[in-house]
């Protein structure tokens, strides 16, 4: 179990420099917002699995704020009306 957890962490950081990829290739914004909200759910689960291993409770806590703001941004983004003439319509 020891050993699984860096490589898992590993994993996960190769996921999130995936993800960067979509968001500066586009194409349009709610591309780049769903990359986002990946970046947010893959960090929250690197700081629980780090958590974990590293034996520090307070990772946990950081984890539990970054899903609550990961939270609000998805509702704003979802709640902002769409621009007129904009490139994403």
């Amino acid at each position: 179990m020891e050993s699984l957890l860096p490589a898992a962490i590993a994993f996960l950081a190769l996921n999130l420099a995936a993800g960067l990829v979509r968001v500066v290739r586009g194409p349009r914004a709610a591309d780049r917002m769903l990359a986002v909200l990946l970046f947010g759910s893959t960090t929250v689960a690197i700081l629980l699995l780090m958590a974990a291993w590293l034996e520090v409770p307070a990772l946990r806590d950081v984890a539990l704020l970054l899903v609550l703001l990961a939270t609000i941004l998805s509702v704003a983004f979802v709640g902002l009306p769409a621009r007129r003439g904009g490139r994403d319509g």
